[in-house]
């Protein structure tokens, strides 16, 4: 299993290996250059400026070098900076399309059980801490080794002794940049927590401002969000205590190993053991023994949080769709509608009780039908199963003839057209969600449909006409107008089985009207299924079915079932009629 997760990870890197091999040579070669300047300086000092008339032209000749090797360490700064950022960033659009591809395969059930924010996160946050980890991550391990090791080597090779007093108190250092990077870093992490807690309760405030300013409780909610914002500011101050701490004690660390290697190298130079060219040298190459040790404790966080976030992203991407086609899907060219339940069962999971147990029932094409029943009966589930969100648990559903379980998914789908109570509709424009119901559809075919649908008298009154933006959710429209929106979605779509879900249960008497209206004509001649909340909205069907905890308890015409005064006469009756 590990042994997969790691060959999956290195797989990501297989598109971009050109421009990886390109960074890693980059990054090796600016850490090199940062370790030959000293040594050529070095050389000045220790040998050049003795040269008497031949010195002055050789300092210009290692100027030059040295000017060059500066330019050869700017482009590989910039190199690594620029072309290592964007591999970093394709790879990271891999992965945000794989497992975004992949939230569109996963089935209800799997989204019956997650928060919307937390599959967000996997997609934003998580990649971002992915694909650092992708691209620093080696580079910081060539750099930090290539500039640690080369400096132990090139001064060991000057002074060991001195080198072993320069190096001994690195370990107290490295532990120091460990422990407090950690604070830091963890710290950081409560600001993100306490910020996303401000943000929830702007969005809580800012969409319930009508009931805000309806109670008069603007100062409660003031007082709600300054507790907030006061925690917030406590968890910055705390993490700027500790970064002030890490950076103050590299600092400090700094300042002691150079007055260690002065101190301790001027003692070496009155005893003869080291010429002042030397520690020369030695000063020169402290600072490419700090920043490796940065950019490793770095590395080690940067590690946690990526591989964390890698295994939260190999996860969603382990979840199997529940629902998904057999080997050899139907693909029927065309449907009748006859749609027939076989001892139809169904649960959500192992441990819960049957929502539906043994339902048979036939529908034939053209049929109007309509669900009703206490809520909790299975009116949606039983709805649900015909286009496949969720698979029955025992029997079988057939649509002319063939189980839905052998039709391809989206050849099913695209034959049924789903009219909800909750309407969702995008941000964008009117055109842009009508067109929704088929991408393919001309102007005239999307205007047609918005008539059918009773929209397009409204529709033409908007600031600009089909090309309004209606905001998130089509926050812009009234319940009746979107209700119609979406139905005029389904008209274009054009399919020969319906499912209106308690579509008028939400809307005012005028606006129930004129939609009731609209639903009627895009049902005509269709195999329609019709849950209703409003009954009189379905005296006319051609058969009405009761379902209640035990199944479909009756079915029949309304004059049938009132004439029976059972489960439906009543429901009707403490209805009022309505």
């Amino acid at each position: 299993m590990i042994e997969h997760k790691w060959k999956k990870f290195f797989s990501y890197y297989i598109p971009y290996k050109k421009v990886f091999c390109a960074d890693m040579f980059f990054a090796f070669l600016g850490a090199a250059v940062t370790l030959v300047n000293p040594l050529l300086i070095r050389y000045i000092t220790s040998d050049v400026i003795y040269r008497g008339d031949q010195a002055l032209k050789i300092i210009l000749i290692i100027s030059l070098i040295m000017v060059s090797l500066v330019l050869v360490e700017c482009y590989s700064n910039y190199f690594i900076a620029y072309y290592g950022h964007v591999m970093g960033a394709k790879m990271e659009y891999d992965m945000r399309n794989e497992i975004f591809e992949h939230f569109q395969k996963l089935s209800f059930k799997f989204y019956d059980n997650q928060k919307t924010g937390q599959l967000m996160s996997r997609i934003t946050n998580d990649l971002f801490d992915i694909t650092e980890l992708f691209h620093h991550g080696p580079e910081d391990i060539v750099i930090s080794l290539i500039k640690f090791v080369g400096a132990f080597v090139i001064l060991a090779f000057v002074n060991f002794k001195l080198a072993l007093v320069a190096f001994a108190i690195m370990p107290i250092m490295f532990g120091f940049a460990f422990v407090y990077n950690k604070k830091m870093k963890h710290a950081f992490k409560q600001n993100r927590v306490k910020i996303a807690e401000i943000n929830a309760q702007i969005e809580d405030n800012l969409s319930g401002i009508r009931v805000v300013k309806s109670f008069a409780n603007e100062n409660i909610e003031m007082k709600k969000f300054e507790r907030g914002n006061t925690g917030f500011l406590n968890s910055k101050k705390n993490s700027y205590k500790y970064m002030g701490t890490y950076h103050a004690g590299l600092g400090v660390f700094t300042s002691l190993i150079t007055i260690i290697v002065i101190v301790v190298g001027a003692i070496f130079i009155t005893k003869g053991m080291l010429n002042i060219t030397d520690l020369i040298t030695f000063l020169l190459y402290i600072s490419n023994l700090i920043e490796p040790v940065k950019k490793l404790i770095n590395f080690t966080e940067q590690f946690q949080n990526g591989y964390s976030g890698y295994e939260r992203f190999l996860e969603i991407l382990s979840e199997e769709p529940d629902i998904v086609d057999n080997k050899n899907p139907f693909t029927p060219k065309s449907y009748k509608g006859d749609i027939e339940f076989k001892n139809v069962s169904f649960k959500y999971d192992e441990n819960s009780a049957d929502v539906l147990a043994k339902v048979n029932l036939k529908v034939n094409a053209g049929d109007y039908m309509a669900l009703v029943g206490s809520s909790g009966a299975g009116k949606s589930t039983l709805c649900s199963l015909i286009p496949r969100f969720y698979d029955v648990t025992e029997g079988e559903i057939t649509i002319d003839g063939m189980d839905v379980r052998n039709i391809k998914l989206r050849n099913l789908r695209n034959n049924i057209g789903i009219v909800q109570q909750d309407v969702y509709l995008f941000a964008g424009s009117v055109f842009e969600n009508i067109k929704y119901g088929r991408p393919d559809a001309t102007d005239e075919e999307v205007i047609e449909a918005a008539k059918n649908a009773n929209a397009h008298e409204f529709i033409m009154q908007l600031p600009d006409g089909y090309d309004t933006y209606i905001g998130q959710r089509g926050i812009k429209l009234s319940g009746g107008q979107k209700q119609r929106l979406s139905i005029a979605r389904v008209f274009l779509k054009n399919p020969p089985i319906l499912i209106f879900d308690e579509a008028t249960s939400a809307l005012d008497n005028e606006s129930e009207k004129v939609v009731q209206e609209s639903l009627e004509k895009l049902a005509n001649h269709r195999t329609t299924f019709v849950i209703a909340h409003r009954l009189s909205t379905i005296r006319n069907a051609k058969k009405i079915l009761v379902l209640t905890e035990n199944g479909i308890e009756e079915q029949g015409t309304h004059d049938e079932l009132m004439n029976f005064e059972g489960a439906y006469s009543r429901l009707y009756n403490a209805a009022g009629g309505v």
